[in-house]
């Protein structure tokens, strides 16, 4: 495996850990705050808005270096957490949680690209959920060693933690990553030319819904195995590990079936999946361990959707490239903002966490009905790299 697909990863390792770590903690960070949990979950929304206001800013950089924009956007990283964790109240924290979000979705515009130009020949899916994994190992790791931190320490160590973390990303950016071709000179209305057609809005728009569904519930996923599965507070690392897991093979098995097959139709597949794992996490809460199994097939999925979609971006984009995969990223944390303010909804209308995935289950469905047409009236038509 190439070191520089590694050090692109392990940025995808520190935004992973800022963005998924607030859900496992929220009640510490409720409690703290002096706010209830439904309000606590603004704090994911701010970080997805952030992402939302912060990759249409790549426009703008285009004509600078791939990896000069990786490392200016890995020092927004490192200020917003160490904002966040030096937070006294709700604001303040909102501010922070909105900073840190910057950079996520230019990040993995940039680094997208970068993967695909240092991928060897028909590996370009492989390559970026390389540079995915991080926020895998994120969730398999990283959420967990900070739920834990939270639960005995304060949940400030662990944003100190993800400070840290990018300390470390921007080093190894600088040491292994080279300099790689830049991408086409173009102006500035150029660059969003390719968004006249069809097909890349039926991408953005299936991530949003697709995304969004899982987390309107994956957002209460804490309060859903305490609350309703019935398992104790400090058994809830454990299962974030397994959930972690599933995020970590999804990506991986997507990567290598995008390859082969297209990362449409797999996008498509595991959609459906998700649709199913959802439908069922509302009836079993009685049975916990079945509930623990479906969460596990809802983060398989998640990330087996991520790496074909940032692909297929980049593919149906051409002239506004960094603007393209950004918007992927966009799409993704939009569908947070919206998921996690959906899944509040029925909870301050005092039903139970189960209720969250019970809506979110028609959304990524209507997800999935725009990626079949998507695949069937655009991808299947492509000049798709092999």
């Amino acid at each position: 495996m190439k070191k520089s697909l590694i050090a692109l990863g392990f940025g995808t390792l520190g935004l992973g850990i800022a963005e998924f770590v607030m859900m496992a903690i929220l009640p510490y960070v409720a409690r703290d705050m002096g706010v209830d949990i439904p309000t606590a979950g603004n704090f994911i929304s701010a970080y997805a808005l952030g992402v939302f206001c912060g990759a249409p800013g790549l426009t703008f950089v285009r004509r600078f270096p791939l990896k000069n924009i990786l490392l200016g956007l890995v020092v927004i990283m490192l200020v917003g957490n160490l904002f966040a964790s030096l937070s006294v109240n709700y604001g303040m924290l909102l501010v922070g949680r909105f900073v840190s979000g910057l950079p996520h979705g230019a990040y993995f515009g940039v680094a997208s690209i970068v993967a695909e130009k240092l991928a060897d020949h028909g590996k370009g899916s492989q390559a970026v959920s390389i540079m995915i994994a991080g926020m895998t190992v994120a969730n398999l790791f990283g959420v967990p060693l900070g739920t834990s931190i939270s639960t005995l320490m304060s949940w400030r160590v662990t944003f100190i933690l993800v400070s840290v973390i990018c300390i470390g990303v921007f080093y190894y950016i600088y040491k292994w990553v080279p300099q790689v071709e830049g991408l086409p000179k173009t102006n500035y209305k150029s660059q969003f030319h390719f968004l006249r057609r069809p097909a890349p809005w039926l991408i953005i728009f299936s991530t949003m819904l697709g995304n969004g569904a899982v987390f309107c519930w994956y957002s209460y996923v804490n309060p859903y195995l305490t609350a309703r599965c019935g398992f104790d507070g400090e058994f809830v690392p454990f299962l974030m590990v397994l959930a972690g897991f599933g995020m970590v093979v999804g990506n991986l098995v997507s990567g290598r079936m995008s390859d082969r097959f297209t990362p449409g139709r797999v996008a498509f597949s595991m959609q459906v999946l998700i649709c199913l794992a959802l439908l069922g996490l509302f009836f079993s809460f009685p049975l916990p361990w079945i509930s623990v199994l479906l969460m596990c097939v809802c983060t398989f999925g998640l990330f087996a959707v991520s790496s074909p979609l940032q692909v297929s971006i980049i593919h149906f984009s051409k002239g506004g490239e960094l603007l393209g995969a950004a918007c992927i990223q966009m799409a993704f944390n939009l569908g947070n903002a919206i998921g996690a303010a959906m899944g509040g909804i029925p909870l301050r209308q005092g039903l139970g966490y189960e209720y969250t995935a019970l809506i979110a289950m028609p959304v990524v469905l209507v997800g999935a009905v725009l990626t079949f047409v998507f695949v069937s009236r655009y991808e299947r038509f492509a000049n798709l790299p092999k």
